[in-house]
């Protein structure tokens, strides 16, 4: 889908203006020639993602991002439910947020995983990262998804790996959000085992780290 920077504008603005009905309206105009979740990854993530920067730039307050979040969140429920779960023979694997308060890049994920039969649990926010790591290993995850809007979360998560390797857990940690995107090499520099840049890569990329054919 591309998407207009009018559009984007536009998306932005019924965020930072609390206006449900204003994002309503762009997501069902979007609907009609776009799936589901290509239309928030490519209209509704970028949107809130540009109000994280200008968080990040000093330009917005921070409650005004976690209001944005909360929209999102509220048009996300009302459009992406979890599907049916396939049989499938995986390792146990959770997803959560890393620090930030939104919902948006953990919502698409699981939306494509659990459409693509992977089992996958919500852990929702989480503002330690060294409790992540201490319950990804007393679960015996084998992969630990983790998703992030702010740069300085997603630098934290090298406490994750830090910990993780302290505990000896084998636990594969998988990187999402804004700022590796921008930051190809970020990845690398927290020491996670892989990333995706749109959600719907992260099966296919699931399906490498497990060897699943």
């Amino acid at each position: 889908m591309n998407v207009s920077s009018h559009a984007l504008n536009r998306a932005e603005a019924a965020l930072l203006d609390l206006d449900l009905e204003a994002l309503r309206s762009l997501v069902a105009e979007a609907l009609v020639t776009t799936p589901k979740v290509e239309v928030f990854e490519t209209l509704v993530a970028p949107a809130l993602e540009r109000i994280g920067r200008s968080w990040e730039e000093g330009d917005l307050a921070l409650a005004q991002v976690y209001m944005a979040s909360r929209l999102v969140e509220r048009i996300v429920e009302e459009h992406l439910a979890s599907g049916q779960l396939a049989h499938r023979s995986q390792p146990p694997i959770a997803m959560a947020v890393l620090e930030d308060h939104h919902i948006l890049g953990k919502r698409l994920v699981l939306a494509s995983l659990r459409m693509g039969g992977w089992a996958v649990s919500d852990w929702g926010v989480v503002s330690d990262p060294v409790l992540l790591a201490e319950r990804a290993h007393a679960q015996g995850l084998g992969i630990l998804l983790i998703s992030t809007l702010m740069d300085r979360s997603a630098r934290r998560v090298a406490e994750v790996v830090r910990t993780l390797k302290a505990l000896g857990a084998s636990t594969r940690v998988v990187v999402g959000g804004a700022p590796f995107r921008l930051n190809p090499e970020l990845c690398r520099e927290v020491g996670a085992d892989a990333t995706a840049a749109e959600a719907s890569a992260v099966p296919a990329l699931l399906e490498r780290l497990v060897g699943v054919s």
